[in-house]
């Protein structure tokens, strides 16, 4: 492939109106299906100075308008089993190798409490529910543990009792876990790798990066949407988010949660910076034109990294968002997300997957 002229070096001030011109050639390109490689996102990253990074966000956005629509997807989680994790993760505030203050520890939740908070999060507006759990993943649950058993009960009962879809973020599973979650009624699954495969090692070694592939697989395989991004801050390179968003690509998941590290007491990341907000909106807006046609996601620690600047997100690609709280952490309220939408002319409900919306 011939590549258009690069952008500017980040090491002169960038020619804005030049930068303008290769970056709407470039929306279109993509725009036209046109797959944007490597080389091309390396230069994109560099890229820098707020005026610049905005006109990238644009392109972004209009690439996400093209491709994707104006509807938000609104999506809610339930921590359904806290802490004690058996995983050494460094971002995670659940690990028992490095336990938070800030972390708290139950077991799992009774099927009348899940219920309770799917109720409140579609009243909240959210189309979609995940159920979280620590661990693993069912895969390597004990022959004698029912709590799989118990989860596939509670996802009958709240597509019985709500119009809400529920999802789950379980960890790792089977493809025979995968089918019998399908027929019990999950259409999506959370599982992100997390970072690029070059960098998972410097950030867990209890399990493998292709561990987390294997189950993206087995979800794919069984027909279920794979929920599936990472998280951004965590010390990771340029080259880094870029191979992680062509692993994503590769596996054609559906739906791509972007987290925002926000540093939990405890944690080995805990005294690393939280990323500059026009960083943040640099990589959204690169995942963006990587991904043109999935459902990208604002997830964990939008409001801690982005605060009065999180609509920009909403400009720069992205086309989802968690609504409520966190795992372990709190989030706005949902009236406040359902402002900002309407501010900017969307509207929150169910985004297309891939294939499903049509310009």
């Amino acid at each position: 492939m011939v590549l258009l002229s690069a952008p500017p070096p980040k090491t002169q001030a960038p020619d804005l109106a030049a930068l303008s011109a290769y970056l709407q050639t470039l929306g279109d390109r993509i725009i036209a299906g046109e797959r944007l490689e490597k080389a091309e996102a390396l230069r994109l990253s560099e890229i820098e100075g707020e005026a610049a990074i905005l006109l990238l966000c644009e392109t972004a956005d209009r690439i996400r308008r093209r491709c994707c629509g104006d509807t938000v997807d609104l999506c809610s989680i339930v921590n359904v089993k806290s802490g004690n994790c058996s995983e050494n993760c460094g971002y995670c505030s659940q690990s028992s190798h490095h336990p938070s203050p800030d972390s708290p520890i139950y077991g799992l939740k009774s099927q009348t409490e899940i219920l309770e908070h799917a109720k409140a999060a579609e009243a909240a507006g959210a189309k979609r529910f995940c159920l979280v759990s620590q661990g693993r993943g069912p895969k390597y649950a004990s022959p004698k543990s029912q709590e799989f058993e118990q989860i596939l009960e509670t996802v009958r009962l709240i597509i019985q009792e709500t119009q809400i879809k529920p999802c789950c973020a379980l960890g790792e599973i089977t493809l025979e876990q995968a089918r019998r979650l399908k027929e019990a009624g999950v259409t999506r699954y959370n599982h992100n790798l997390e970072s690029a495969e070059n960098f998972f090692a410097d950030i867990v070694t209890t399990h493998s990066w292709q561990d987390r592939v294997e189950t993206v697989k087995n979800l794919k395989e069984a027909g279920i949407q794979a929920c599936t991004g990472g998280i951004l801050g965590m010390g990771e390179s340029w080259e880094d988010r870029i191979d992680l968003a062509l692993a994503l690509r590769d596996l054609e998941v559906e739906s791509v949660p972007l987290n925002l590290l926000n540093p939990r007491p405890g944690t080995p990341l805990a005294e690393r910076p939280r990323l500059d907000p026009y960083e943040a909106l640099k990589a959204m807006a690169i995942f963006r034109c990587l991904l043109p046609r999935q459902i990208i996601r604002y997830a964990g620690g939008r409001e801690a990294v982005m605060g009065a600047l999180q609509s920009l997100g909403l400009q720069a690609g992205i086309n989802a968002m968690l609504i409520g709280n966190y795992l372990t952490t709190l989030g706005q309220p949902p009236d406040q997300d359902h402002l900002m939408l309407a501010s900017l002319g969307l509207t929150g409900g169910e985004a297309p997957v891939p294939g499903e919306y049509q310009v």
